[in-house]
């Protein structure tokens, strides 16, 4: 167990020791602004730095079109109608999931709709749709627009549940309790398995069997979750999920998204698809025959043909993720950082900053969601003061910093200096 000492030794001890630590070549971090002597990327939780091998791939995509034309659909290696075949098993090792359950496709809300329409199918007595009281609005709209495409008031229909006594944190008791409440007429619980705001892990296994327990089909928003911590999609149980992959997984700007359908789903054909082309065969599609032949996996959700540019990015995103030994090779060190930075924050700015994120490591990834605490000190003026100083991280208000120290890039000597560069911000922007 680490001995933690405020001395800046340490932190350079700890990166010595980093095994690590050659992962962080492969990224190319955005340079301070100008006046700040480095930059610290703390902001992986809302994008991801560029993969070096992205370069590559994207640009062997580039050359393959200059060259190939509509040709390079199907050669080269890969060719780019079966580009996300490649993309398939990699993933299947970072959300944990059997290879039929997962497809690579569009961007999370459109995903979420397309699941939706699969397994929220509501009746008059079961139309409820439970969500957390103040989701992110992606999920939040896309959930009452489906209740209003079936005819169904949101007031009634979208049902939700919050933290206890006005607090930040969710207690498993209170999110059973809730769906327990609804029982009968609960048709889908759609909850995140990180939330956005306090980067609180949920508890995805008593999430699943609750919602089972009422005859509810459960899905996950993991937009927090891939790539940030350790994920047992199939063994959980979950019957739908879906990603984006532009956070944590590095993926480029709203980059290309994945969803999971549990294989005991993936060949009912009694569930409604939003159907398209790219959900067919392809041993038939291009029978160009209008009688729907599904692919026996998650892939007959696909509407669209892939993407190929979005594909490259995140196939060297990755590639790295499995040369590090995948995310739960990576957890130890991630839970090393938020305690590091946790303890430093203890010891140098108490009373100051305090951490909304749970301290139990089990319940926190790499996010730590940070209240400025005092009334006397200008939340976002601080916030604005350690961006210049050279840091990358989020603002969220009435006063909440979120910073993402991530293991595959971030140090912890910059998790030292951050703590210094705040401290600063705030002894500069008291107001009294």
């Amino acid at each position: 167990m680490t001995e933690w000492s405020t001395d800046t030794a340490l932190a350079a001890s700890l990166d010595a020791a980093d095994e690590f630590a050659e992962f962080r070549s492969r990224f190319e971090l955005p340079p301070p602004p100008d006046g700040a002597t480095d930059s610290i990327y703390f902001v992986g939780n809302s994008l991801g730095p560029l993969p070096t091998r992205a370069r590559e791939y994207v640009n062997q995509v580039l050359d393959r079109w200059a060259t190939l034309g509509v040709k390079g659909h199907f050669q080269g290696e890969p060719g780019w109608a079966h580009y996300h075949e490649i993309l398939i098993d990699p993933l299947c090792r970072m959300v944990g999931a059997l290879p039929g359950e997962i497809a690579v496709m569009n961007t999370l809300t459109v995903n979420l709709h397309t699941l939706l329409a699969s397994f929220y199918r509501p009746t008059a007595e079961r139309h409820k749709i439970l969500i957390e009281e103040h989701a992110f609005p992606s999920d939040h709209f896309a959930v009452e627009s489906q209740i209003d495409w079936h005819g169904f008031d949101p007031g009634e229909s979208l049902v939700t549940v919050k933290p206890r006594d006005g607090g930040e944190l969710f207690h498993v008791d209170d999110i059973v309790a809730a769906i327990e409440q609804h029982g009968d007429s609960l048709a889908t619980v759609l909850l995140p398995g990180v939330q956005y705001y306090t980067g609180q892990v949920m508890p995805i296994d008593e999430i699943v069997a609750a919602g089972h327990s009422v005859g509810a089909t459960v899905g996950i928003d993991l937009a927090h979750s891939v790539g940030n911590v350790p994920l047992t999609l199939h063994d959980s149980n979950v019957d739908f999920a879906t990603w984006c992959s532009y956070k944590y997984v590095n993926s480029s700007p709203g980059g290309i998204s994945g969803i999971f359908v549990h294989e005991r789903h993936v060949n009912d054909q009694s569930l409604p698809k939003m159907k398209g082309w790219w959900g067919n065969r392809m041993a038939t599609r291009f029978a160009m025959e209008n009688t729907f032949d599904p692919y026996p996996t998650a892939e007959s959700w696909a509407v669209s043909n892939g993407t190929a540019l979005p594909m490259a990015a995140l196939r060297a995103s990755l590639e790295i993720f499995d040369e590090a030994g995948g995310v739960g090779a990576l957890r130890t060190k991630s839970e090393k950082q938020t305690a590091y930075l946790l303890y430093l924050l203890d010891e140098l700015l108490p009373g100051d900053v305090a951490s909304i994120t749970p301290r139990d490591p089990a319940q926190r990834g790499c996010q730590l969601s940070l209240e400025i605490v005092p009334d006397d000190i200008d939340g976002r003026a601080v916030f604005e003061a350690i961006e210049a100083g050279g840091v990358f991280c989020d603002w969220r208000y009435p006063n909440v910093i979120r910073v993402a120290p991530t293991p595959l890039f971030n140090t912890f000597g910059e998790i030292r200096r951050f703590v210094d560069l705040l401290a600063s911000a705030i002894a500069a922007n008291r107001t009294a």
